[in-house]
């Protein structure tokens, strides 16, 4: 009998081990998603026809300018995305379509996949690297939505009233580890 009383407690407490350490792991991989970096998600779709830039010639024989909109997209800003976080490469461009709302478009956009990516627009300034991983969350930034994809072509609804004039970079920010996977700088497009 005395031996039966010893066996049960170590019973208990393996099964309590088990139990709490399977918990832990269901947690963690939950939380960190390791299968993430070795899957993409592509995304292709359709993006505006816009113009990138206008050629010197093009507009040294143009007419005069006017106030007149031209009757489809135009691009208002753009910049090319650096690594942060993870390898980023792709380019970022802010569209206005012919009834004055704007979209992000994220153009070529290749960045490893992770938990949680969102897309912000934000007032901070993009630096490579090291130095520009947690900036974005410092000071004003609006989130255009969940990334939809680590690799391809997508865009995303800005909402009306979004102050673009201040908001001059896109990052792609891993919300739960308050990261930036990469950042684009947006430079207007004149």
């Amino acid at each position: 009998m005395t031996g039966m009383l010893t066996r049960l407690p170590r019973t208990a407490v393996l099964w309590t081990a088990v139990v709490v350490f399977a918990a832990g792991a269901t947690v963690g991989l939950w939380w960190f998603q390791p299968w993430k970096a070795v899957t993409d998600t592509r995304v292709s779709e359709q993006l505006s026809e816009v113009a990138e830039t206008a050629s010197p010639a093009a507009t040294a024989s143009a007419a005069p300018a006017t106030s007149v909109r031209t009757a489809g997209p135009a691009l208002v800003s753009r910049g090319e995305f650096v690594t942060q976080e993870h390898d980023t490469s792709g380019t970022a461009r802010v569209v206005r379509a012919a009834d004055g709302s704007h979209r992000l478009e994220l153009v070529g956009l290749a960045t490893l996949n992770g938990p949680d990516l969102r897309v912000w627009l934000s007032d901070q300034p993009v630096r490579a690297g090291r130095s520009g991983w947690d900036v974005f969350d410092d000071g004003r930034w609006v989130e255009l939505g969940r990334l939809k994809g680590n690799r391809g072509d997508q865009a995303y609804d800005i909402p009306a009233g979004t102050d673009l004039a201040r908001l001059t970079s896109v990052s792609i920010w891993c919300k739960r580890f308050a990261v930036s996977f990469g950042a684009a700088p947006l430079t207007s497009v004149s």
